[in-house]
């Protein structure tokens, strides 16, 4: 199905409204000369933490500790993970470093 040139232009228009919006927003409501409201520094605190777990958790909901590389190469990616951010408080380079380490165990040693 093709979309017609006056389906094309509504649809970019909408895409083009809703990343302006989601740029723009937080500047409207929240303007520059006002404090930020306790809830939005709770989260700013508390959220980054969350995510980290929720990530964790499901990189390794389906890891079997029973079958396989028993869950080795998971484990020392998320151990890679931690020391390089406890090291260097960098987080894409933790991020990439464990991903790095990750992908080369199950591509070099842990072949299944």
């Amino acid at each position: 199905m093709t979309m017609t040139l006056t389906q094309q232009i509504i649809t970019i228009a909408m895409v083009v409204l809703g990343t302006m919006l989601t740029r723009f927003l937080p500047f409207i409501v929240f303007p520059s000369g006002k404090p930020t409201p306790k809830y939005v520094q709770y989260l700013g605190k508390m959220l980054p933490s969350a995510v980290i777990g929720l990530l964790i958790i499901y990189c390794l909901k389906d890891v079997s500790l029973q079958s396989g590389s028993h869950g080795i190469p998971e484990f020392i990616g998320v151990a890679v993970v931690a020391l390089l951010h406890v090291w260097k408080k960098m987080m894409l380079l933790s991020i990439a470093g464990g991903t790095i380490v990750y992908m080369m165990l199950i591509q070099l040693v842990f072949i299944p």
